[in-house]
């Protein structure tokens, strides 16, 4: 019961924290995890009780679901250098450079220990460094380059903790093997993803109905997850596939309206509650992992210091030459693809590299003996650097970031994203104006009516950016836009009016509630539609 009370405090939390953060200027993760470092403080709150090996499975999925319905396959395509360089060759880089300073500074770590310590505190954490940034109002070219560098550096620090944990507990270790498992893990991860996001394609259809589709969507990245990681491949990036394919305009049916609306409130709810409940987690565990080392406070403290310094300095150290390595290749060859414009946007980067839920759950995950039931060497050690790294970076940066930003004076270009918006919203006017051109071609329509018709069709562009229209239908339209207020204004006088009598109605004797629901229901539809 007290896990149970103490599951509600944090979904509480989870919520209540959304706006605090945006009240006082702070990120709802890092003010999750200085909460769940409080509760942890008391006397009274229990410790958590949840197997390491189940945080993962239960966190990643829906986390890495959401993230990925804000970007795109093209986005990926265009992005792969920069994410290469950040997703893969700078894990490795943390990872090698952690593990070297972690097995000189921390004795009986051993190298095997000491690579999955580099790998688990290398993946700058998707969900913190997108939600931090993305209130910040950054330009959209660096929240890219933060989404894809987080969704795919999972993949890549996973596999690589996968490869040194079992190297500690077998005590082998084969390069070649070693290389053939990380290929191995990808090539079932993208399989198993396209094929389950094909067929819960398929199943969506049959469905039909939005509120099951829906449901069916917050089961695909469990069953993606699960099923990866069964095959022997990476279940990030299963769901990462799954995701993607899903949100794609092949899969997308442009006139699901219910469909969309619903499943971005219901992702969205989602996606607030568990990344609430997932950086609680994170200070609440901060307890259990203090009175882990508190013989070692001593011996270990120095080792933390140089292992935070060496995460923060070897990104920065990457990023500033990998950048302008970017941007020369961009201005000589012209390509398309997202890449900080300057240096400080090259800060900005490196200051969010955030770590979060994956090495906090990585690092529970190490094994409490290794095969011939000696103690796995080190694991102590292995918890508290991992969440020293934790917090300073997620903590300290997270609390830093926005006074860093506006020292910087990087902002997002708000008149390139209105000429993007602009030429979208042209394009939506033709494709209407082009439509009923066709309908005209097959139908004989009144002449009053048509010209209401091709009045609408431009408004479909307007509505989305009035500075298409030419002066004179701008004025038209901003006098329509006026028009349009009062009369959804009354009418919503009057539908709320409805609705009130309605559900008084509900409680007067010889009233069938289930009637007066389906009243309400259909007024519900006529204000959204209408509102």
């Amino acid at each position: 019961m007290e896990q149970l009370a103490l599951l509600f405090v944090l979904l509480l939390s989870s919520v209540v924290m959304v706006p605090v953060g945006d009240r006082i200027g702070l990120p709802p993760p890092v003010l999750m995890t200085l909460l769940g470092g409080a509760l942890a403080l008391l006397p009274f709150v229990p410790n958590i009780d949840l197997p390491p090996e189940f945080i993962l499975p239960l966190v990643l999925p829906p986390l890495i679901y959401a993230a990925a319905q804000h970007t795109s396959w093209r986005q990926f395509a265009a992005n792969k250098r920069p994410i290469f360089l950040m997703a893969v060759a700078l894990v490795f880089v943390t990872t090698a450079a952690v593990a070297a300073v972690a097995n000189a500074l921390v004795p009986g770590l051993g190298v095997a220990g000491a690579v999955a310590l580099g790998a688990l505190v290398a993946p700058p954490d998707p969900v913190a460094a997108t939600t931090v940034a993305g209130k910040l109002g950054l330009p959209r070219r660096l929240v890219s380059i933060l989404e894809g560098e987080g969704l795919f550096n999972d993949v890549t620090a996973i596999t690589l903790y996968h490869v040194a944990i079992a190297a500690a507990v077998t005590g082998t270790f084969s390069m070649p093997l070693a290389a053939g498992e990380l290929v191995l893990s990808g090539v079932v991860a993208v399989a198993v993803g396209l094929a389950l996001a094909w067929l819960t394609g398929k199943v969506m259809g049959f469905l039909g109905d939005a509120t099951l589709q829906t449901g069916l969507t917050l089961l695909v990245p469990f069953a993606s997850y699960v099923l990866a990681e069964e095959l022997m491949g990476s279940g990030v990036l299963a769901v990462l596939t799954t995701a993607l394919y899903l949100s794609s305009g092949r899969a997308v049916d442009a006139d699901d309206v219910q469909g969309r609306l619903a499943g971005n409130t219901f992702w969205s709810i989602v996606d607030t509650l568990v990344t609430g409940i997932a950086f609680g987690l994170i200070g609440l565990e901060l307890h259990t992992v203090i009175e882990t080392g508190r013989e070692q406070w001593e011996d270990l403290l120095p080792a933390a210091l140089a292992v935070v310094a060496v995460v923060v300095v070897v990104r920065l150290a990457w990023l500033l030459p990998a950048a302008w390595l970017a941007m020369r290749l961009h201005r000589n060859k012209d390509l398309d693809e997202d890449i900080p414009a300057n240096w400080r946007e090259t800060v900005v980067i490196w200051w969010s590299g955030m770590r979060g839920v994956a090495s906090v759950a990585l690092a529970l995950a190490v094994p409490l003996t290794v095969e011939g039931g000696e103690p796995f060497p080190g694991r102590d050690a292995i918890l508290f650097l991992a969440f020293c790294v934790v917090v300073v970076t997620l903590v300290f940066q997270g609390l830093t970031l926005p006074w860093l930003v506006r020292l910087l004076r990087v902002k997002a270009d708000t008149a390139a994203e209105r000429s993007v918006e602009r030429e979208l919203a042209l394009r939506c006017a033709k494709a209407a104006r082009q439509r009923l051109r066709e309908i005209e071609e097959v139908e004989e329509l009144p002449e009053e009516l048509a010209e209401v018709l091709v009045r609408r069709a431009w408004d479909v562009g307007a509505r989305i950016s009035p500075d298409i229209a030419d002066e004179e239908r701008r004025a038209s339209q901003l006098e329509h836009v006026e028009r349009m207020k009062t009369l959804r204004r009354v009418q919503g006088e009057l539908l709320s009016a409805a609705r009130h009598e309605a559900v008084a109605a509900r409680g007067e004797s010889g009233v069938d509630p289930e009637v007066v629901d389906r009243v309400l229901h259909q007024l519900d539809v006529h204000s959204y539609r209408h509102g």
